[in-house]
């Protein structure tokens, strides 16, 4: 199962972190993109290039201390094509580096396009004879929001090629109150859908006790991530918030299960960014994301049952 291999993958590394690669042109280090406007000029193929770069220097730099990573297809779909294709090339490079890789492409809609989405980014295209596969990530991440018929395609394809989803039930952002807070009956609605994934994929859990549908669940939101562990038992969380959005250790603490396990917790800015804090420019770019990493390796493991 997938899962069980993320947390195996974990458990290895003593590490429950992921480190998003959410470039933009002011995250890339000065010199790396001023060396492929040189060659491209001030052009979308450039940035691409210098996005794919600043990637594989990262992977590079964390893969042997971090167990995942999760790339955020909108900053590379802002550069058309050319983003496009430099994300698929990323995502390679970090699985042949032998990391978990996870598309946040946060898709949502129903029957057969929600189908075809699944298939271009976990399953397999038939073309004539072949079965060819578009991104092939280990993981992506889905919007719940349409109900069943929309995570249900999903769970299809995942069972076929042994991949994993993660869907959005409680999100980091501030006005996530405005709909998922919203009373149903004598719960929440963000419980509600939480209860509805576990269900879906109740017959998918693997050796790890996870099924193959886990939560996308934030920092931000502590009480509620207690409250949706204490509930969905059989589901893996992914938690984005921590650090540059104002999650803190404390605050994910609740998202583990009593053995430490059962959830990985995301940061993007906090480690492709910490070039910024350096003073040198981007030049130690990689050194600085890989102290950050293991900065905040050590910041979760201190509030982690032993």
């Amino acid at each position: 199962m997938s899962i069980d291999r993320l947390q195996e993958k974990i458990f290895a590394m003593e590490n429950p972190s992921a480190f998003g690669l959410d470039p933009l042109p002011e995250y890339i280090p000065p010199d790396i993109m001023a060396r492929h406007i040189a060659e491209k000029g001030e052009t979308l193929a450039a940035a691409a290039a210098a996005y794919e770069e600043f990637g594989r220097g990262l992977i590079d730099a964390l893969c042997d201390i971090v167990p995942a990573i999760k790339i955020q297809s909108a900053f590379f779909e802002m550069l058309g094509p050319e983003g496009v294709a430099a994300m698929k090339r990323a995502a390679q490079y970090a699985r042949e580096k032998g990391l978990y890789v996870i598309g946040d492409v946060k898709r949502g809609d129903i029957g057969s396009t929600a189908a075809a989405y699944s298939a271009a980014y976990l399953g397999r295209v038939q073309i004539g004879s072949a079965a060819l596969a578009g991104f092939d990530f280990d993981c992506v991440t889905i919007n719940a929001y349409l109900g069943s018929d929309g995570v249900r395609p999903f769970i299809e394809t995942c069972k076929k090629y042994d991949k994993a989803v993660f869907a959005l039930v409680k999100t980091s952002n501030p006005s996530s109150r405005e709909l998922q807070d919203l009373s149903v009956g004598t719960e929440k609605l963000f419980e509600t859908v939480g209860r509805l994934l576990e269900s879906l994929a109740a017959d998918t859990v693997g050796a790890s006790g996870y099924s193959c549908v886990g939560a996308v669940a934030g920092a931000t939101y502590p009480e509620e991530l207690r409250l949706l562990r204490e509930k969905l038992t059989g589901t893996f969380f992914l938690v984005p918030g921590y650090g540059a959005q104002g999650g803190a250790a404390k605050d994910v603490a609740a998202a583990f299960d009593r053995h430490g396990g059962g959830a990985i917790v995301n940061s993007s800015r906090g480690i492709i960014c910490a070039w910024q804090k350096t003073g040198r420019g981007g030049r130690d770019y990689q050194e600085a994301a890989r102290a950050a990493a293991l900065a905040m390796k050590a910041d979760l493991l201190s509030v982690l049952p032993r």
